[in-house]
């Protein structure tokens, strides 16, 4: 039985999406960003 794998049949122009995982780390760490700035944001202005 041989393998083959995925890149065998992805057209080598276009990129590969990102995972599942790396979208919900990028989300999180997004989050934990936005909170960062606003909360600085708020501590600034009082």
């Amino acid at each position: 039985m041989s393998y083959l794998p995925d890149d065998a049949f992805r057209d080598p122009k276009k990129p590969k999406p990102p995972s599942m995982g790396r979208i919900a780390v990028w989300l999180f760490v997004g989050g934990v960003g936005v909170y960062l700035v606003i909360s600085g944001i708020i501590g600034s202005l009082s």
